[in-house]
C-alpha cells in the first residue's frame, strides 16, 4: 500500500505540474495572479462538494480534528499560492522556485521536532538531491541574472512553509475522515482566505471572458483531479517522502512547457531534472520496501 500512496502522490505532482503550465498561459493574459488562484481553488470546491453531496449519508460524521485539520490546510494552500506569487512578483521565479521548494526541509524538520519520523542519512541525502535539482532546474544559481529582495526571499521561505502545513494538515485529516469531507472543508477556507485578497471585479469579469475555459480546466486538474490523488495517496506514505515525491511537479511544468509552450531547456536543466527524477525514483523503491 505504500508504493500505491507513492504513486497517487506522484499522480498529483504531475497534474500540479500541468496546471503550472495553464496558469503560466493566464499570466502571460494579463490576469491576475490571485485571481486565477482563486479561481483554481473555487472551482476544485465545487467539484469536491458536489463529490459530498453525492455520498452524503457516507459523510455526515462530524468531527473537531477532521474540522482543524482541514481548514490547516487550506490555510497551507492559500498562504502557499499568495506568498509564492509575491515571491516572484518581488524577485524572480527562479528564486521563488527554489524557496518555495525547500518544503522538504521544513516537513523533515517538523517531524524530527515531534518525533514522527527519525533522522537518518538516507533522508537527509534525498532532500539534498532534491534541493541541488530545483536549483539547476530553475537557474537559481546564476546570481547574476535573478534579482532578490528581503520581501522576496521571505514570501519564498513562507510558501515553503505553507507547503508543509498543508501536507500535514492533509496527513492528519485524512486519517480522521474521508477525502471528500477533507477536501470540501479544506478547499472553503482556501476559497474563504484568497477571496478577502481578490479583486472582485477582475473576477467578475473573467466569467465572461474567453479564458473562461482555462479557469475552469486549471481548477478541474490543478485542484478537482489532483488533491484526490494527493489525499488518497499521503494516508499510505510519511509527510516526508509525500513532500519530496511531489517535488515531480517542476519536472511536469517544464516538459509540458517545452512541449505546449514551446520553452527550451539547457543542459544544466536537463541535469537538474535527471537528479530529481533519480532522487526521487531512489526514494519511492527504498520507501515501498
Amino acid at each position: 500500500m505504500r508504493f500505491l500512496g507513492i504513486v497517487f502522490v506522484m499522480l498529483a505532482a504531475i497534474c500540479w505540474g500541468i496546471s503550472g503550465v495553464i496558469a503560466d498561459i493566464l499570466l502571460n493574459k494579463g490576469w491576475d495572479p490571485i485571481v486565477i488562484s482563486l479561481y483554481r481553488g473555487a472551482v476544485g470546491f465545487i467539484c469536491f462538494f458536489t463529490w459530498f453531496l453525492f455520498r452524503f449519508r457516507q459523510n455526515w460524521i462530524f468531527s473537531t480534528c477532521l474540522l482543524l485539520w482541514s481548514i490547516l490546510a487550506g490555510a497551507g494552500i492559500a498562504g502557499n499560492f499568495t506568498f509564492y506569487f509575491v515571491s516572484i512578483q518581488a524577485s524572480s521565479i527562479a528564486v521563488a522556485a527554489t524557496l518555495m521548494y525547500t518544503a522538504p526541509l521544513f516537513v523533515l524538520l517538523i517531524s524530527f521536532l515531534f518525533k514522527i519520523e527519525r533522522s537518518t542519512w538516507f533522508k537527509w541525502g534525498c532532500i539534498s538531491g532534491v534541493l541541488i535539482g530545483i536549483i539547476l532546474l530553475t537557474g537559481a544559481y546564476n546570481t547574476e541574472s535573478i534579482s532578490v529582495s528581503f520581501i522576496g526571499i521571505f514570501a519564498g521561505l513562507a510558501s515553503g512553509f505553507s507547503y508543509a502545513l498543508f501536507i500535514f494538515g492533509f496527513k492528519n485529516a485524512s486519517s480522521t475522515g474521508n477525502p471528500e469531507s477533507t477536501l470540501t472543508i479544506a478547499f472553503l477556507s482556501f476559497s474563504f482566505i484568497v477571496f478577502l485578497f481578490t479583486d472582485n471585479d477582475e473576477v467578475a469579469r473573467a466569467v465572461t471572458s474567453s479564458d473562461i475555459g482555462w479557469f475552469l480546466l486549471l481548477g478541474i486538474i490543478g485542484a478537482g483531479i489532483s488533491f484526490i490523488f494527493y489525499v488518497i495517496g499521503i494516508r499510505w506514505v510519511s509527510p516526508t517522502t509525500a513532500s519530496m515525491v511531489a517535488m515531480l511537479e517542476p519536472v511536469t511544468a517544464s516538459l509540458f512547457g517545452v512541449l505546449l509552450i514551446g520553452n527550451h531547456l539547457t543542459i544544466v536543466q536537463i541535469l537538474g531534472m535527471v537528479l530529481l527524477l533519480v532522487t526521487i525514483t531512489g526514494l519511492s523503491v527504498k520507501q515501498s520496501h
